[in-house]
C-alpha cells in the first residue's frame, strides 16, 4: 500500500476535519473488513443450507479480520477491480474455504450491504455527537430563559426577547433534525442478496429453487442485522443515499444558522455573545488585537459542502438507469465520507462553542438601555388605544418621537424616548405617568418567552432521556 505524506494531497478530512472514530468508519481497512463480513455472513447462510462444509465456514472466519491492503493493491493495479482484488486476497489466506467466497453474489451484493452498515454506524455517532449538543443547548436554555435582549428582525433592532428564547429556537431545530436522523436510520436498507440484476438467479442455480435463495437471503441479513429493500435491480435504491445526505443537509442548516447567529452577536452589531478564546490563540496575521469567530466561520464554511452532496446524490438516483450504471460509483467515494466527516467536525466545533459561550451580561444591558425604549413604543401604543386614541394618529406621534430619540442614540447620547413620550400631552391624557413608567420597564415586556423556552428545553431532555443513544461508545 502507498504511503502517503505532506509531500501529496491529502484531504483535509484526512488530518484536520473530523474525529479519529469517524475518520476509521470510512476508512478503507474498514471498507474491506465490512466487505469481509458479509462474505461470511453469506457463508454461514449458505452453509446452513448445505452448501458448505463446517471446514470451509471456519476457514473463512478464522481469516475474516486479516486485511492485508498491500496485497489487494498489488492485484488491483492489474485487474483494475477492487472487490476481485479483495476476493482473491482472501481466497489466498483461506486455503479450504477461498474457493466459495462470494459464491452466486455479484459485487453490489458486497458492497451495497457494507455500505448500509458503514452509513449506520456513521449516523449513529452523528447522533451521538447531535445528542450531546442538545443537552449543552437545553442548559443554556434554561439558564438564560428570563434574561432580557435586544431582538433583531431585518438585522435591525427590534422588539425583547430573552436570551434563552432565542437559543430555543435553535435547540427546537436542532431536535427537529435529531429525529429526522433517528428516523433516517431506521428507514437504512441494503440491497439484500439478489445477484447480478436483483432476481436471485444465480442463488436460485446453486441452491436448487428461488425459495432457498430467498431463504439464504434472509439468513444474511440477520446476521448482519440489516434488512433489505424487496425488490432491487444490481443495487439497492441510490434514492435511499439522496435521503441521507439530505437528512445531514437540513442538519447543516440549522449548525450554520446559530454558527451564523453566534458571529453577527459578536461582531460590533451587538457584542454580545462570543465564542471562546484561548489564552496562546492568534486572531490575525497582521491584527494583534483581532479575535475573529474562526470556530463558527469553519462550521458556516463546512456546512456549505452539504446540500451540494446531496445534490450529486440526486443525480445519481435519477441517472440509475435501467438495472444499473457505473457513473455514481467515483463520486459516492467521496461524497459519503466528506459528508459525514463535515457534519461530524460541525457539531464537535459547535458543541465545544455552546459549552464555553461567553454571554456579555453588561453588553446585554447596554444595549437594552440604548434601543430598549423603542420597543415599547407598541406596548405604549397599544395602551392608547385601548383607552380611546386613535391608533394611526399615535402610531405617527410615536414614530416622529422615535426618529428624534434615534438621532441622540447614534450620536453616543442616553436614548430620550421615555422623556419624550411622558412630554406629550396626546400620550399623557390617554395613558397616566406611572402606567408609562411600567410599560417603559421592557423586562416585562417579553411576553411568553421564558416559559416557553423552559418548555422546549425541558420536552428535548425528557425526549433524550426517553430515547437511549442507538450505539453506545466502543459497540461498532
Amino acid at each position: 500500500m502507498t504511503d502517503f505524506g505532506y509531500d501529496t494531497y491529502l484531504s483535509p478530512f484526512t488530518w484536520r476535519y473530523g474525529s479519529q472514530e469517524m475518520r476509521e468508519i470510512w476508512s478503507e481497512a474498514h471498507r474491506r473488513r465490512l466487505w469481509r463480513r458479509v462474505w461470511v455472513a453469506l457463508a454461514e447462510a449458505q452453509h446452513a443450507l448445505g452448501f458448505l462444509s463446517d471446514e470451509q465456514l471456519e476457514d473463512l472466519k478464522a481469516h475474516q479480520d486479516d486485511i492485508d491492503l498491500q496485497r489487494a493493491l498489488e492485484i488491483e493495479s492489474e485487474i483494475h477491480h477492487d472487490v476481485m482484488a479483495e476476493i482473491k486476497t482472501y481466497a489466498e489466506q483461506c486455503p479450504v474455504g477461498g474457493g466459495v467466497i462470494h459464491f452466486g453474489a455479484t459485487s453490489a451484493d458486497v458492497t451495497d450491504n457494507a455500505d448500509v452498515i458503514r452509513m449506520k454506524e456513521a449516523m449513529e455517532l452523528t447522533l451521538r455527537r447531535l445528542r450531546v449538543l442538545l443537552e449543552r443547548l437545553a442548559s443554556l436554555v434554561e439558564e438564560w430563559a428570563d434574561v432580557p435582549c435586544v431582538a433583531f428582525t431585518h438585522l435591525q433592532r427590534a422588539e425583547i426577547t430573552t436570551v434563552g428564547y432565542r437559543l430555543a429556537q435553535h435547540l427546537h431545530a436542532l431536535w427537529e433534525d435529531y429525529q429526522s436522523l433517528d428516523e433516517a436510520i431506521r428507514r437504512l436498507r441494503g440491497k439484500g442478496f439478489k445477484g447480478a440484476v436483483g432476481t436471485y438467479a444465480s442463488y436460485a442455480q446453486a441452491l436448487g429453487s428461488v425459495d432457498a435463495a430467498i431463504e439464504m437471503e434472509r439468513l444474511a441479513l440477520d446476521a448482519l442485522g440489516i434488512e433489505a429493500f424487496p425488490v432491487s435491480t444490481q443495487v439497492y435504491p441510490r434514492r435511499q443515499d439522496w435521503e441521507v445526505l439530505t437528512s445531514l443537509s437540513g442538519l447543516a442548516g440549522s449548525l450554520y444558522r446559530l454558527a451564523f447567529d453566534v458571529r453577527l452577536l459578536q461582531s460590533p452589531l451587538a457584542a454580545e455573545w462570543s465564542e471562546p478564546f484561548g489564552a496562546g490563540q492568534v486572531g490575525s496575521s497582521a491584527m494583534p488585537f483581532k479575535r475573529n469567530p474562526v470556530r463558527m466561520e469553519k462550521v458556516n464554511s463546512l456546512a456549505r459542502l452539504l446540500p451540494g452532496l446531496a445534490r450529486v446524490a440526486w443525480d445519481n438516483a435519477a441517472h440509475s438507469l435501467l438495472e444499473r450504471t457505473l457513473d455514481d460509483s467515483a463520486n459516492r467515494r467521496e461524497a459519503l465520507p466528506t459528508a459525514f466527516l463535515a457534519i461530524d467536525e460541525m457539531l464537535l466545533t459547535t458543541s465545544g462553542v455552546v459549552e464555553r459561550l461567553v454571554i456579555d451580561r453588561d453588553a446585554i444591558e447596554r444595549n437594552l438601555a440604548a434601543h430598549a425604549p423603542f420597543a415599547a413604543t407598541e406596548a405604549v401604543l397599544m395602551e392608547a388605544v385601548r383607552n380611546g386614541g386613535d391608533r394611526q394618529k399615535l402610531h405617527d406621534l410615536l414614530r416622529k418621537l422615535s426618529l428624534k430619540a434615534w438621532e441622540s442614540v447614534r450620536s453616543g447620547g442616553e436614548n430620550p424616548l421615555p422623556r419624550l413620550v411622558r412630554g406629550e400631552p396626546e400620550v399623557t391624557r390617554l395613558v397616566p405617568p406611572e402606567k408609562l413608567e411600567e410599560l417603559f420597564d421592557v423586562s416585562t415586556y417579553v411576553g411568553a418567552a421564558p416559559a416557553l423556552a423552559r418548555e422546549v428545553s425541558r420536552d428535548v431532555l425528557r425526549s433524550l432521556r426517553q430515547t437511549p443513544p442507538t450505539m453506545q461508545e466502543g459497540s461498532r
